[in-house]
């Protein structure tokens, strides 16, 4: 397989999620077992959410949105590779998602300002919309 440019940072999206996961789990487990919180009262997620402050639920607010819009992202991402998409916007693009999303990542699981955190999420979805019109424009515009 060829090094195709825009996986770096679909690989750099994946490991953002791998460490808002183990975030996740470092600071609920910690909670629980430090409040001795036994795991029957925390058997649905809405259990969860009214058992477990807000900071330490913040994390698992974050890694539920590393499964929205970056979803797209990765499809996106795979499509480029199929056009292929090696263009200086693209990969501008998918850093500055990357980017963003970290930033928003840091802010969520700190319990930061929602404002600072909306910012940075239009941002990121700026980024993405300018990558997925990029790719989508090569599709289509590409000749065989």
């Amino acid at each position: 397989m060829n090094f195709y440019p825009l996986f770096t940072p679909a690989a750099g999206m994946i490991i953002l999620t791998l460490f808002v996961w183990a975030f996740m789990y470092y600071k609920r487990l910690s909670y629980v077992m430090t409040h001795k919180i036994h795991a029957s009262k925390l058997s649905s997620p809405d259990r969860v959410d009214k058992l477990l402050p807000d900071d330490v639920n913040a994390p698992s607010n974050n890694l539920k949105n590393l499964f929205e819009m970056p979803v797209l992202f990765y499809v996106i991402v795979f499509i480029g590779a199929e056009v292929p998409d090696h263009s200086i916007v693209s990969n501008l693009a998918a850093w500055s998602f990357l980017f963003f999303r970290i930033t928003h990542s840091l802010i969520h699981c700190s319990n930061g300002r929602v404002l600072s955190r909306f910012i940075v999420y239009v941002l990121s979805t700026a980024s993405l919309i300018v990558l997925v019109a990029n790719v989508l424009y090569q599709l289509f515009t590409q000749t065989s």
